[in-house]
């Protein structure tokens, strides 16, 4: 399942490390408490539109440009998602041959004989 507030923690995480700033910092600049930053950052925690205002603002992120890097996201994990439940490719079987002896061919030299096939459809055993 895919949560939209982990999706938005993991964006709002890139775009405060991109900056290289601490959870500190920000979380002083949005006047927000460290530890529930720290839990909105995690996905942890659901932020109100007044907290991701608030974050935005101390971040200098415009929230539209936040919500467009989010709803990439989502669309990355949904098509992620759907994949894996799809039905998986078929593996294409392999023709069953019938064993084939050979003792010797007229004007070959003993063990020599050269078989043209796609490898994937030949077994060779020596015997």
């Amino acid at each position: 399942m895919i949560l939209l507030r982990r999706l938005l923690g993991d964006v709002l995480r890139r775009q405060r490390q991109r900056q290289g700033r601490t959870l500190r910092e920000v979380s002083s600049s949005a006047r927000v408490s460290l530890g529930y930053l720290s839990e909105v950052e995690r996905g942890q925690k659901e932020a109100s539109s007044e907290l991701l205002s608030a974050i935005c603002d101390a971040l200098d992120v415009r929230m539209s440009e936040l919500m467009r890097e989010v709803s990439d996201e989502l669309s990355l994990a949904e098509l992620a998602e759907s994949a894996a439940v799809s039905d998986p490719v078929p593996v294409p079987v392999r023709p069953m041959l019938n064993s084939v002896s050979v003792s010797s061919v007229a004007g070959v030299p003993s063990g020599r004989v050269t078989i043209k096939a796609p490898a994937e459809a030949v077994d060779v055993v020596a015997a």
